[in-house]
């Protein structure tokens, strides 16, 4: 499996609602760098931002479900 980067964002809390999102949608993202980011301060903007990836094969549906609309 290889990782795909589908965002970077600065908040902790919108990444993880962002990961939340793609869970419940059955997608498996994960967050490499929320630990450092949580843990180590101006770590978060000093990388441009917590990635949220997915496996390489759910990456374009992903970025799909995250770009439409929220019901």
């Amino acid at each position: 499996m290889n990782p795909v980067t589908i965002a970077n964002v600065l908040n902790p809390a919108e990444a993880g609602l962002l990961c939340a999102r793609l869970n419940v949608a059955g997608f498996h993202p994960f967050m490499p760098d929320e630990y450092a980011a949580l843990t180590t301060d101006g770590y978060t903007l000093a990388i441009g931002g917590i990635r949220i990836q997915v496996p390489e094969n759910e990456a374009a549906e992903a970025k799909a479900f995250l770009a439409a609309p929220a019901e």
